[in-house]
Parts: structure tokens; C-alpha cells; sequence
């Protein structure tokens, strides 16, 4: 049970320790974000003004759902498609998605407004989208052909992605260095903060 209130109460020490005034999250971190809004409210209120409120900053497709149709994509309930799974690999969790389960044989019409797939085209294949949409509801595209077109779409936009990740694999020193001067410039800023916040509260 503390977990619920612990997870927020440290993600907000995460995002305001570096004075981050927006904070890119899914839908389902929006409550999480606004506990972090009262955090700094409430130590401004208490201590002075320190910390901006952030902001959540959501994108065009705040949630995405998982190969399940049901909750959201996420790794721990295996319902995710890996970023650095192989073609193939993509292909054959691409398959298992489920669609609209009314929709029995290909010449059925299909119901895109209900379907997973389809909700993930809009993000893969957005210039293709109107299309599929009239290919679905007349019944003039399987589930199955749809699925193929989802997965060549997500390798595409993911293959300059993967081919990047393949080459830093194979260079650990260079990936230990980014993450070591990342790392101290983070320091820097969070040295700074808890500084500040001492002297406000007047432990220094």
C-alpha cells in the first residue's frame, strides 16, 4: 500500500529536483504529475517560491493499448511490441492482437472505431489511414492482411531506431561515456537545488 503514495512522492523528487516545469507522461501519470504540482505548492507555500508546477506534457496519442485491446502497452502484463525486437519478432507479436471480435470472416465489415489494429495504424501508417478505414468497413481487407501492413509499418518506423541501437551495442565504452556526462550534468543541477532547498528551509 505505500506504494501508492511512495511512487508518486519519488517520481516528484525525480522531476523537481531539476526544476523541470513539463514532464512527457502517458494518460495514466497525469495523477501522478498533479501530486507533484501540490508537492511544490506546497513547499513554495511553506518555504518560498523554489519550484515551478509541472506540467504534464502529453503527446497526440497519450495511451497506447497493448496486443491485448484491453490496457495500456506495458512490458510487465506482456502485452508490448520490444522497440529492438527483429522484423520477424515484430511480425509475430503483431499477429496475436486482437481485432473486432464480432468480425468472423474477411467480407464481414469490420468496425475500425473498436479495433486495436486499427488504433495503431494511425500511429505507423498515418498516411494510409483513410484508406484502411474504407477497406475495413466494406469488408475489402482482412484482419490478417491489416496485421502484415501494421507490422511492415512499425519496422519502418522503428528500423532507423534499431539500426542505431545495434551500433552503440557494440560500443559500450562510448554508451558508458554519454551516460557518465549526462550523469554529472544532472549532478550539477541537483547539487544546486538541494543547496537552495536547505538554506530555505533553514537547515544551512
Amino acid at each position: 500500500p505505500f506504494g501508492l503514495v511512495g511512487y508518486p512522492v519519488l517520481q516528484t523528487a525525480d522531476v523537481i529536483i531539476y526544476k523541470a516545469d513539463k514532464v512527457p507522461v502517458g494518460i495514466d501519470q497525469v495523477p501522478h504529475i498533479e501530486i507533484s504540482r501540490e508537492i511544490a505548492r506546497r513547499f513554495n507555500r511553506l518555504y518560498g517560491e523554489t519550484f515551478p508546477e509541472p506540467q504534464a506534457l502529453l503527446t497526440e496519442s497519450p495511451l497506447v493499448y497493448g496486443t491485448d485491446g484491453q490496457s495500456k502497452m506495458s512490458k510487465s502484463t506482456d502485452n508490448h511490441v520490444e522497440l529492438a525486437a527483429t522484423d520477424e519478432e515484430t511480425g509475430k507479436r503483431v499477429m496475436t492482437m486482437v481485432t473486432d471480435p464480432q468480425r468472423a470472416r474477411k467480407i464481414d465489415p469490420g468496425r475500425p472505431e473498436i479495433c486495436n489494429v486499427y488504433s495503431l495504424q494511425k500511429l505507423f501508417n498515418p498516411d494510409k489511414i483513410s484508406g484502411i478505414y474504407e477497406l475495413c468497413t466494406s469488408g475489402g481487407i482482412g484482419c490478417v492482411e491489416d496485421k502484415r501492413d501494421l507490422a511492415q509499418g512499425i519496422n519502418s518506423f522503428l528500423r532507423e531506431f534499431r539500426e542505431r541501437r545495434n551500433e552503440l551495442s557494440n560500443q559500450p565504452d562510448t554508451v558508458r561515456g554519454i551516460l557518465e556526462a549526462g550523469a554529472e550534468r544532472a549532478r550539477k543541477v541537483a547539487k544546486a537545488t538541494v543547496q537552495e532547498v536547505y538554506e530555505r528551509m533553514g537547515l544551512r
